[in-house]
């Protein structure tokens, strides 16, 4: 059975663990907006230890507000997070690019990013947009732990700049294993 999973912004590692099994899947196209998920929300890595970023959404409209200057923050955030990372400065440019596009909708945004990083990686995974409304989902929601990484025999380290201050830390934002593994991402993920 083809998974469904919602859109999220920069996903969790399990995200993309699920993309890793399946040669397609089901993103929902006909939700509504929930709040304090991964849709607006992603969890990195800092120098004080995990560090969760997000931004504002018009949720009538789910368009992505620019009214306050979220992006240059979030930017900055992930530069000072990731810069000693050995991969960043090579997908930095592109990445930030699809921020500074300021996409309109939700959706827009996270399937660019959710695009960035299956082609970075190497996944080949389709996504299919739902046509309606898809009462099943696989469960990524960053107030429910699930077992995902678990069921895939993915809880195991990779390198992390800041691991030496407060150890390894799993399921961070997708990046976190691109910017820290690169072209290594898709081996750790299969």
């Amino acid at each position: 059975m083809v998974p469904t999973l919602t859109i999220a912004w920069f996903p969790p590692t399990e995200y993309f663990a699920v993309l890793a099994k399946y040669s397609s899947v089901y993103v929902e196209a006909c939700e509504h907006y929930q709040k304090q998920s991964y849709r607006n929300r992603c969890r990195i890595y800092a120098a004080d230890g995990p560090q969760m970023l997000n931004f504002p959404v018009r949720h009538r409209e789910i368009e992505v507000d620019y009214s306050t200057p979220w992006v240059e923050k979030a930017e900055r955030c992930i530069e000072t997070a990731y810069r000693s990372s050995a991969y960043f400065e090579y997908y930095r440019d592109e990445l930030f690019a699809i921020l500074d596009a300021h996409p309109c909708s939700l959706w827009e945004l996270d399937m660019r990013i959710i695009r960035f990083f299956l082609d970075k990686i190497g996944l080949r995974t389709e996504l299919v947009p739902t046509a309606a409304f898809a009462a099943e989902h696989v469960d990524i929601h960053p107030k429910r732990p699930n077992a995902i990484l678990q069921e895939y025999g993915l809880v195991r380290p990779y390198y992390q700049v800041f691991a030496d201050r407060h150890g390894f830390v799993p399921n961070l934002s997708v990046m976190d294993l691109l910017f820290n593994e690169g072209p290594a991402s898709l081996e750790y993920l299969l």
